[in-house]
């Protein structure tokens, strides 16, 4: 992401065009950099005047084909979040159909597909640099549809193929997702179309949420196999329209002259082969082991390996890798506290809505429908959040954004843990609901700038991907250790007390998650203080000083 964004926007013909890549693609700070809220944003005033005089690629586009590409990548993001919703809408449906009756079970399908989300969106990213965003894209529309295919299919068969189907479902996202940004990035050049179609991308999450919900509720009332393989069908036909709408953004020179072999080493396969295995392990230990119990060694087994890959992906980046995934020297103190931020405020979120939807539908009885209706709320309340961080988050400072966000997220989880069963509406559910989002719509942009400004020009791409990286796996591994909570507390009992029991004591867990996410942003907002005092006291030093050619003594 971090390379191929950076191809200098073309000339008013193709001729000019070919000539200027060849000779300044190299030289310009891509559009990520150039960005205001970037440190260097500002080093050159002639790369400005230049971006003044020239349109971006989307901006010579007609007015009509560029609503039609800014909604084939939108749909990156709202699909992502419509297989998520759609299938936990009508989890119980799916589970009542496939005769899935462990609870840590049906968790798998869900966590499942959060797993693979977290886990190959960094790597994907790369592939996007090494081959182009477009192909990509096309590539993670189709992939993303015929697996939904398979899970309709699963119907005839049982759990396990709908497992399957899940878990490979959830590459086609994590290959989505930043190939869409790059390609948004390397299409528009800096300035306010280009801040107004970020936001616009990221306020798509919660709506693409609740049309999910939407969409799998009505074709429940058919028959639920209906709601994968109509996605799939929508999901296939987005990636044949990307290959006659989508340009295609020459990849940087030095990428263009690599041979296939060449491309393979810069992909790092031995790294990315490392992290994926670990990342895979340690998630499947702890989603596994709430349905089949601690008390079975493979589970333990598979942790202990997957914890112990990770030092060997860490060596491989450091010692061995020519090109690694991650650029550790630019994991400074400030990225560290705010992936942990991240990583704790959405692990809670994860639990927060999986444990939502079981409320309502099982302590409540509301069918999907009317659950998604009372759902509604996030869609207004996330878009709301999205427009207000976009305009404050310069003026208070992502900092204080990212500890307000983690606020959203402890008292949407305290409002839902302390929710009786018998009660209006109104009083608790709504109020979360309301809350909540805005802990999702305000970290994913404060934890992104923050990264972004903490890092130098050349690691931009990568700290976009691991903020999403982050927050897909928190989702997943966060539902995976409250399944296990939730089993212990109540004890394998279906009864209404006991199932109460559980979800609260996981309600409880995914509350002390987002309250230490809290304490971190306060220690980062601390650290950030301290850090401008000092340098205000070196200013002030500074004009103390004399000058002897003033005249100063």
């Amino acid at each position: 992401m971090d390379r191929a964004a950076d191809i200098e926007a073309p000339r008013t013909t193709m001729q000019d065009q070919r000539v200027s890549e060849s000779s300044s693609d190299s030289e310009l700070p891509s559009p990520l950099e150039q960005h205001s809220t970037h440190p260097d944003a500002h080093a050159s005033s002639s790369d400005h005047v230049s971006l003044a005089k020239t349109k971006s690629v989307a901006e010579q586009m007609p007015l009509l084909k560029e609503i039609i590409f800014v909604g084939i990548l939108c749909s990156a993001q709202i699909t992502t979040q419509m297989s998520l919703n759609g299938t936990l809408a009508i989890l119980h449906v799916i589970g009542e159909s496939l005769n899935i009756t462990n609870p840590g079970v049906l968790s798998w399908l869900i966590a499942g597909y959060s797993l693979t989300v977290g886990s190959f969106i960094l790597i994907s990213g790369r592939f996007g640099d090494m081959f182009g965003y477009k192909i990509m894209i096309i590539i993670g529309f189709v992939w993303f549809g015929i697996w939904n295919i398979v899970c309709g299919c699963a119907v005839y068969s049982n759990e396990v193929l709908f497992i399957f189907g899940r878990v490979l479902s959830g590459i086609g996202p994590a290959i989505l997702l930043p190939n869409a940004l790059g390609l948004l990035g390397a299409t528009y050049g800096p300035g306010m179309r280009k801040n107004m179609i970020f936001s616009l991308f990221g306020a798509c999450a919660p709506g693409g949420a609740i049309l999910g919900g939407v969409f799998a509720g009505v074709w429940n009332l058919i028959w639920w196999p209906w709601a994968f393989w109509t996605f799939a069908i929508a999901t296939i036909i987005l990636g044949i329209m990307a290959i006659f709408i989508l340009p295609t953004i020459p990849l940087k020179p030095e990428v263009q002259n690599l041979t296939l072999k060449e491309k393979l080493v810069d992909l790092d396969p031995l790294g990315a082969g490392a992290f994926l295995t670990a990342a895979i392990l340690f998630n499947f230990a702890w989603n596994q082991a709430p349905g089949f119990g601690w008390q079975n060694a493979y589970i333990y087994v598979l942790l202990i390996i997957g914890i112990l890959l990770f030092p060997v992906f860490f060596w491989i980046e450091l010692r061995v890798a020519t090109k690694p995934l991650i650029p550790f020297d630019a994991l400074s103190t400030d990225v560290l506290f705010v992936l942990g931020c991240v990583a704790c405020g959405w692990a809670s979120f994860g639990i927060w809505l999986y444990y939502i939807f079981q409320f309502l539908e099982i302590l409540r009885g509301h069918s999907p429908l009317l659950t998604i209706a009372q759902m509604t709320p996030v869609a207004v309340s996330g878009f709301a959040a999205a427009i207000t961080t976009g305009k404050v988050i310069h003026r208070l400072g992502p900092g204080w954004v990212m500890f307000i966000a983690m606020c959203a997220f402890t008292i949407g989880n305290i409002l839902l843990a302390t929710t009786p069963i018998h009660q209006t509406y109104w009083a608790q559910i709504f109020v979360a609901v309301v809350v909540a989002p805005w802990g999702m719509d305000m970290s994913f942009p404060a934890g992104t700038l923050i990264l972004s400004n903490a890092v130098s020009k050349k690691h931009q791409g990568v700290a976009a991907s691991l903020v999403n990286t982050v927050v897909n796996y928190s989702i997943s591994i966060g539902v995976g250790i409250a399944g296990t909570v939730e089993m212990q507390v109540s004890g394998g009992q279906t009864s209404t007390e006991a199932t109460l029991k559980g979800y609260r004591g996981a309600l409880y867990l995914a509350i002390g998650m987002s309250g230490f996410g809290m304490l971190l942003a306060m220690g980062f907002l601390a650290k950030k203080t301290l850090e401008g005092k000092k340098e205000g006291r070196g200013g002030e030093e500074d004009e103390k000083v004399p000058d002897p050619e003033k005249g100063q003594v």
